[in-house]
């Protein structure tokens, strides 16, 4: 009895130099489990798992799921649920960045040694969601994206609060001494009501909607919040709708094109989304064959004005967003700056669905229009310079206008943990007119962890200091604010600029002709360039194959050979 190999359970033969006995294998096995001969004749659809229970941004992921698998049977498919690593960003050290990747490779090597003709992908919290749709592009057999959705706001003392904006800005009063402890515990109990993702314009709800735009996510799946009927409803017409995918064979690389990232970029900054998207879009796109680089972005935020209310480049939250319509709306917002012609979850192209779809609502706020923005284009720039020769990422939308260009001498700290150890000592004799600069935190030098919104120093913060100037090769949150160059490659541990810069030296920020540059001259920069020595990485494990073949930020900080 021969069955076809390319299909349901008896795609991806196991090698036994006997495919017939792989498939009867199979059968055997699935018996076992208490399926028949109807349940194995179904498209068998894989739902990739991120449930951990150090995850609390998943914590209602598995009634998601099922949810999902609802959808599946009622569409004739069988679901087939496969756990992987879960990134989560508060529980894991030194930084989940350096585990994207893993989560990555883990994703796609287990999408083409299970079988499945399809894949949902259960992510939310900041890295899953990229590594999930990195996985999607190589492995290239339908993908339904499914995100965790965000957290409800809570309330202190009257006053609406969310994670992280808001744990970021009491934590800066707390320094200041405007807080006492038994009112830091107050605000700790209230900045998190429920499971679910940041409900502030984070990486995570920042990368659900731009997964949306670029066509692998239901539409309107980006923004229901995490527990919700609406967050469940989006799980089973997910399942349906990869049961389709996988019969119609549509597959990521018809998604993924040049249109689709630059469609995602404009609807990153009509955001004022997080600067993290730009290395994962990077990184997507170039295993998707997709041409994109900073300048685009840089180009894309040029003409995109700011058009939703989130925090931290507004005030609100990610549910006043969803009850405004979420990211369908705003695609109607962005209509005339968006290509129509790319091709959604559904079949239909973007320009098909946006004609049913209303522009955003006079009753509501949370979206503005191209004739009524909240903000000015330019929320993101790209800035280069002496010490970012290859670019560095300045959200300027969460910055102070005022520092927008700067000059002042630089204080170095020459990792994440010096700067720990050292940002509150009064002996550096900082004032606001400082340049904060902090290297050796990039791809290679620390796994590129969220350390580039350095604190500002308790003896300022205590004078009402609010922000400074910081330069980095290290990341930031989404959920941060402040004057912060990202991202500036190459990094100081391959010998990038800012490993050349020493405690006293002017550096000037001129972001108005995206300029970060080093005020000393060539002479001396050559001196100190013959004296550098890299600092050591891991000598085993994944920290060592990461830092052996981890590419610069500024293409995306993939690995070399994927």
């Amino acid at each position: 009895m021969t069955h076809p190999t390319d299909t349901g359970i008896y795609r991806n033969p196991t090698s036994y130099a006997d495919p017939e006995f792989s498939k009867y294998m199979r059968r055997a096995f699935l018996a076992a489990a208490g399926y028949d001969r109807e349940d194995v004749a179904r498209p068998v659809i894989g739902i990739a798992s991120t449930v951990s229970d150090y995850n609390p941004c998943h914590a209602h992921m598995p009634d998601l799921i099922e949810a999902v698998k609802r959808g599946v049977f009622e569409a004739g498919g069988l679901p087939f649920v496969f756990p992987t690593l879960s990134l989560n960003e508060i529980f894991f050290s030194p930084t989940t960045m350096l585990f994207r990747n893993l989560l990555a490779i883990e994703t796609e090597e287990l999408i083409a040694a299970q079988p499945m003709d399809a894949v949902v992908l259960m992510g939310g919290c900041d890295k899953t969601v990229p590594a999930q749709v990195m996985a999607a592009a190589s492995a290239n057999i339908p993908a339904v994206q499914v995100v965790s959705g965000a957290m409800r706001t809570g309330a202190w003392r009257g006053e609406r609060l969310g994670a992280c904006t808001d744990c970021r800005r009491y934590w800066a009063r707390y320094r200041a001494g405007e807080l006492t402890e038994p009112q830091l515990e107050g605000v700790t109990q209230s900045l998190c009501s429920t499971p679910g993702t940041c409900m502030v314009m984070g990486t995570a709800s920042t990368m659900a909607c731009v997964v949306e735009t670029l066509g692998l996510m239901l539409p309107g799946g980006a923004t229901p919040l995490s527990g919700t009927g609406d967050r469940l409803r989006v799980g089973v017409r997910s399942g349906r709708i990869a049961v389709a995918m996988a019969r119609a064979k549509c597959r990521p690389s018809q998604q993924l094109t040049r249109a689709s990232f630059l469609n995602a970029l404009s609807v990153l900054n009509a955001l004022g989304g997080s600067t993290n998207a730009i290395v994962h879009l990077l990184a997507i796109a170039r295993r998707a064959g997709a041409r994109l680089t900073l300048e685009d972005m840089h180009e894309v935020s040029q003409r995109v004005p700011l058009l939703v209310d989130c925090k931290p480049a507004g005030a609100g939250y990610m549910e006043d967003f969803h009850r405004a319509g979420g990211v369908p709306p705003l695609l109607k917002a962005l209509e005339p700056l968006l290509h129509p012609f790319v091709p959604t979850l559904t079949g239909q192209t973007l320009g098909d669905y946006l004609n049913a779809v209303q522009p955003p609502q006079a009753w509501q706020s949370a979206i503005h229009t191209l004739d009524d923005p909240l903000g000015p284009t330019g929320a993101l720039a790209v800035i280069r310079g002496d010490l970012a020769p290859e670019g560095g990422v300045l959200k300027v939308a969460a910055a102070s206008p005022d520092l927008l260009a700067h000059r002042g001498p630089a204080v170095v700290f020459d990792s994440p943990e010096d700067a720990a150890a050292r940002i509150d000592d009064p002996a550096l004799k900082m004032t606001p007119e400082h340049v904060m600069v902090l290297r050796n935190a990039g791809p290679v030098g620390g796994g590129f962890p969220e350390a580039g919104s350095l604190p500002i120093p308790k003896y300022l913060a205590q004078k009402g200091v609010k922000d400074m100037v910081r330069v980095s090769d290290a990341r930031m949150s989404g959920t941060s604010y402040g004057t912060v160059v990202l991202h500036c490659s190459p990094e100081a541990a391959t010998g990038g600029p800012l490993a050349l810069v020493r405690d006293g030296d002017l550096i000037e920020l001129n972001t108005s002709e995206r300029r970060l540059d080093l005020l000393v001259d060539a002479t001396e920069r050559a001196r100190r360039r013959e004296a550098f020595v890299p600092p050591p990485i891991p000598k085993r494990g994944w920290g060592h194959l990461y830092a052996k073949h981890v590419l610069p930020a500024h293409l995306g900080a993939d690995l070399d050979f994927l």
